[in-house]
């Protein structure tokens, strides 16, 4: 087999303003192609609905669907028929999300600003949230607990979820599983760009939802970010991404496994090291060639690091650090002595997840240890978050007043009014004047 070609090697500093664009640039905004296609797909279901689905399920999945909704009796099988290692699994971790998303649910809050003015801020479940659950080249079975539960958790009335069919006109088995794990209310054999339009915009089988959840590929990312403007999402999360900070003190061969964990994912995976020093650096590109061909997903990681994988260097672990930020990606592994990533923890700021010390493996993250593998690519983790119980609530504000405090406010109240030019605010808000206890 030919030697791996990782796109990016070499220190930072020498990558020069073309390199480190498009190091730091993962996007898919510029792909004309991809996005044009994702509108016309979004405008045929939004008009035509359930039969464009079943047209897009026989061009891309080869399948012939007579009806989209799939019986709980399926989910029912897929269950009983799982690997009992397979559903203890799977069991935990829904116990360890529900844990972990149960104490992150935001509570009622109210502030007195003044005597006799209390703002109050409450959070609210959302009626309908739609999840999406991949199908593609792997089905991801965890990714409907992280997206079904904590959508549970905060109370949403009704959660459907979409995955593509497979052979038998089904999703996968082990995905089907997981909602009857989960506690879906309804799944559609649906994927891709189509599946984001239906639960934007509903059709004659799916429910139109208030929230899109999930995450995809690049087609399905586009759907999400075209479909933004009808109905909320979480993320534009895309294909996985990694970014490793390691030193000398860490085992090459470790760091290797987690590269190329992430880089199975999808040819389009982003997986890069930032080592300190050059030596670091050669030892982490000998074990990823040496151990790469012993992996059953092997021609996917050499796609992934050949077109976006890298190993490059840098002088100081507060020089990784800076370019961590830059870089903000979806996981993060500080691979260094404890200390040090206790330190360096601090000062991190845009990723979707931090993973702190070598054992602290992004495996375990995205099954088993209760937070959200649901994660903002591309660079958005500088304004996104991960997953969580508040992409599944929508806050009520309200505001109570006294007539002892509107009188007291109402003359600040009129005066700010004739500022903005607002007669009518200004006689609203002096109506009050004289109105309190004892006027």
């Amino acid at each position: 087999m030919s030697s791996l070609k990782l796109r990016f090697q070499g220190a930072v500093s020498s990558l020069g303003p073309e390199g480190r664009v498009a190091l730091l640039d993962r996007s898919t905004a510029d792909d004309d192609v991809l996005r044009d296609t994702v509108a016309a797909t979004i405008d045929a279901v939004r008009n035509e609905g359930d039969s464009v689905l079943k047209s897009l399920a026989r061009e891309y999945d080869g399948v012939t669907l007579k009806r989209l909704d799939v019986p709980k009796a399926e989910w029912t099988k897929a269950l009983e028929a799982l690997d009992p290692a397979v559903r203890a699994a799977m069991e935990r971790a829904a116990r360890n999300i529900e844990a972990a998303h149960r104490a992150f649910l935001p509570v009622l809050t109210e502030v007195e600003t003044e005597p006799g003015v209390i703002v109050g801020r409450r959070p609210d479940p959302l009626g309908r949230v739609g999840v999406y659950a991949p199908g593609g080249r792997a089905a991801y079975p965890s990714s409907v607990l992280m997206g079904v539960i904590p959508a549970r958790v905060a109370g949403v009335r009704e959660v459907i979820l979409c995955s593509p069919p497979r052979s038998n006109g089904l999703p996968s088995a082990a995905v089907l599983a997981a909602c009857a794990i989960a506690g879906v209310d309804k799944v559609f054999a649906v994927g891709g760009a189509g599946a984001v339009a239906a639960m934007a915009y509903g059709t004659q089988s799916v429910p139109r939802v208030d929230r899109i959840v999930g995450p995809g590929n690049a087609w399905v990312t586009e759907a999400k970010v075209q479909v933004a403007k009808a109905c909320a999402i979480d993320s534009p999360a895309g294909p996985s991404e990694l970014l490793v900070i390691t030193d000398s003190t860490a085992d090459a061969a470790q760091v290797a496994r987690e590269m190329l964990a992430q880089a199975e994912h999808d040819p389009m995976a982003c997986v890069v090291a930032v080592t300190v020093g050059d030596d670091v650096a050669s030892k982490l590109e000998t074990a990823l060639e040496t151990m790469l061909g012993g992996y059953a997903r092997a021609s996917i990681i050499r796609q992934s690091l050949e077109a976006n994988g890298g190993v490059v260097s840098v002088s100081s672990l507060d020089d990784a650090v800076t370019f961590a930020n830059a870089y903000a990606p979806e996981h993060l592994l500080l691979a260094v002595a404890a200390d040090d990533a206790e330190r360096l923890l601090g000062q991190l700021r845009n990723a979707g997840t931090i993973f702190v010390g070598a054992s602290a493996s992004v495996s375990f993250g995205d099954y088993m240890t209760g937070a959200n593998h649901t994660l903002p690519t591309n660079g958005l983790a500088r304004s996104y978050s991960g997953l969580s119980t508040l992409d599944f609530i929508r806050f009520t504000t309200y505001q109570r007043v006294t007539p002892e405090a509107a009188a007291r406010m109402a003359a600040d109240v009129g005066a700010f009014a004739d500022a903005e030019g607002l007669d009518g605010h200004a006689r609203a808000a002096r109506g009050w004047i004289g109105r309190g206890a004892g006027a």
